[in-house]
């Protein structure tokens, strides 16, 4: 391998924001304010934008709402953006005809994520991800693994198998471990682009293979995280190193409590109205809401 940079491709940019997804007084969705957000996401360093993932409150939004926040911030951001829609399920015909549904409306690619709740064997999980890349196989897929939500982990060795499906392209691994990334590498090769799941491992992870991040902070900080990837594939590893560990306190205060209340609460206050999650979520207590403003305040 010649360099660094040579490593994977880099299908969707190196920066994709899981963005929020915004709420009126009400409790409806925002679409105009989305188209807003999204705009923003893009001038403040993100390559592309994910829709309606967890970030997004998949769980609590209608399929309808998850179809036209897509098409909001497709327009909104236009073509020269990447814009990913969660279309995962724990239903297999309904993540056929979501993933369908986002390749007709001109999605760039889908995030889908591990059949959650029903815990799939391999082989299931095999057959769930082989029918969704067949039914749509002109649009890249990202195969999603978060097995502290889903209850179950998508073994390396399947995702190797399934790259006989020319759509599966990339791997957002969020288990927590640097060794999924190592693990994923020696069974794919660059022939997957892995991309952090985590903003807080996001270094150590480009160290083993990563290509890039799916990022919740990137909401509040995306030129610095693009900065320190930047920094890290020019070869500056120091300064890519310092802005890891500025960008620490951030990373964890906003994992002080589930995602996203914590950065829906950290928009709120750097005046971005994106209004509270859907129950069963609630918005952030005032003790921890004081944490996040203080970590806020540090960094700037």
């Amino acid at each position: 391998m010649s360099s660094i940079a040579a490593l994977s491709p880099t299908p969707f940019g190196r920066l994709l924001t899981a963005m929020v997804t915004p709420f009126d007084a009400d409790g409806h969705v925002d679409f105009a304010l989305a188209g807003r957000l999204a705009r923003y996401l893009v001038e403040e360093g993100s390559d592309g934008i994910v829709v309606c993932g967890t970030t997004g409150e998949s769980p609590t939004l209608s399929w309808q709402e998850q179809h036209q926040l897509f098409k909001t911030v497709r327009k909104a951001v236009g073509s020269g953006v990447h814009v990913l829609a969660g279309t995962g399920s724990n239903s297999t015909a309904e993540a056929i005809e979501a993933t369908s549904e986002a390749a007709a409306a001109g999605a760039d690619g889908a995030l889908v994520v591990v059949p959650y709740y029903n815990k799939p064997p391999q082989a299931g999980l095999e057959a769930h991800f082989r029918e969704i890349a067949n039914a749509a196989p002109d649009l890249p897929l990202m195969l999603y693994n978060i097995p502290g939500r889903t209850g179950c982990s998508l073994a390396p060795q399947t995702v190797a198998r399934l790259l006989d499906c020319s759509n599966v392209v990339s791997f957002k691994a969020a288990s927590g471990t640097t060794e999924e990334v190592t693990e994923l590498r020696m069974e794919c090769g660059s022939q997957l682009a892995v991309y952090s799941g985590d903003d807080s491992l996001l270094l150590p992870m480009l160290s083993v293979g990563a290509v890039g991040v799916v990022s919740v902070a990137s909401h509040l900080v995306g030129r610095r995280i693009k900065a320190m990837i930047d920094a890290y594939f020019s070869g500056n590893g120091s300064l890519a190193l310092g802005y890891h560990e500025q960008l620490q306190p951030l990373f964890k205060a906003l994992f002080l409590t589930t995602n996203p209340i914590p950065v829906k609460a950290a928009l709120e206050l750097i005046g971005w109205s994106v209004g509270p999650p859907r129950r069963p979520l609630i918005p952030l207590n005032s003790q921890m809401k004081a944490q996040l403003s203080q970590v806020l305040s540090d960094l700037n």
